[in-house]
């Protein structure tokens, strides 16, 4: 017999399923000489991709690399803001930025770092590194992660962050084209990341908008539903809110969707061109060298000896 529980909400950040998804569909991206190594670790990259949101209370520093709050810093914030990271730091300080969250820097410097392992031809290195930057990447692509109304807490919507990046994905993506060709070379990594950010934050309007009208013409018993999962009955968004509220954004979950992938797979391609093409056949039967936790090991052995302020979020 299950275990029957009520519990409400859904995973953070994109949802497992999503990332792992986004990161999947990447590889398929990239041309024959990486896809040789790529597809043999799909797996790993695929499970992976979840890596950087299990670190987030356990990782000092984990947390602001997966959000930016722009409206903190008014109306021209995408103007005014350094575009690299020592510029940023010189005119606002490290504190303030760490605070309000650093993704756009970030994703920048796990690019280097990518491509600096392609350079060593590690291939543990390369297969971490890609898990994490895939992830970062799809993170900057959602409208609630560039805002300090993060959850909808600010606006009586609590529960939106895992609605828009969990929900709505795990019902509907199975029908999203996300066909997008090949990979191709990023010539301005900088500016195309401050794009990404600054399209999220341009759909953050109507997340929260159409959100908001929609509950007004929903009963309570009709917004929520209790479906089975993983043997724990959950209190979600029912499906009939969900899909009324899908439509409503006319594809933009899709879009986000389909930007992250190709944005991660261009990245991937453009670290792997910049470290001079290195034969990664050669790394074929490498393998990862040492797990996850191991890898991390140095930075979370004094975590329990720490109390950890991190933005929360709504997990299942």
């Amino acid at each position: 017999m299950a275990f029957l529980m009520l519990q409400s909400g859904s995973k953070a950040v994109w949802g497992f399923w999503a990332h792992k998804r986004i990161n999947r569909l990447a590889v398929f991206r990239l041309p024959v000489e990486m896809q040789v190594f790529y597809k043999k670790y799909i797996d790993y990259l695929t499970e992976n991709a979840v890596n950087p949101d299990k670190r987030r209370y356990a990782v000092i520093g984990e947390a602001e690399r997966h959000f930016i709050d722009l409206d903190v810093y008014g109306d021209s914030a995408l103007a005014i803001l350094p575009k690299h990271w020592q510029a940023a730091v010189k005119k606002i300080g490290e504190d303030s930025l760490r605070k309000h969250g650093i993704v756009p820097w970030h994703i920048q410097v796990a690019t280097s770092q990518l491509t600096a392992a392609f350079k060593e031809k590690s291939a543990t290195r390369i297969l971490r590194i890609s898990a994490d930057l895939g992830h970062y990447i799809a993170d900057a692509h959602v409208p609630l992660h560039t805002t300090r109304n993060y959850n909808g807490q600010l606006t009586g919507q609590d529960g939106i962050h895992g609605f828009w990046e969990s929900r709505l994905p795990e019902l509907f993506a199975e029908e999203y084209d996300m066909w997008l060709g090949v990979a191709v070379y990023r010539q301005e990594i900088a500016n195309d990341i401050w794009k990404a950010v600054g399209d999220s934050h341009a759909a953050m309007d109507s997340v929260l908008l159409f959100e908001k009208q929609l509950t007004e013409t929903f009963k309570a018993d009709k917004k929520y539903s209790f479906e089975l999962r993983n043997n724990v009955l959950t209190r979600m968004h029912s499906r009939e809110f969900s899909d009324k509220y899908h439509r409503a954004l006319a594809g933009q979950v899709e879009r986000r969707m389909r930007a992250s992938v190709q944005m991660v797979g261009d990245i991937w391609y453009t670290c792997w061109v910049n470290a001079g093409q290195p034969d990664l056949e050669q790394l074929v039967n490498a393998g990862p060298e040492v797990t996850e936790e191991k890898t991390e090991a140095a930075e979370q052995q004094s975590w329990l000896q720490r109390l950890l302020k991190v933005r929360p979020e709504s997990d299942d």
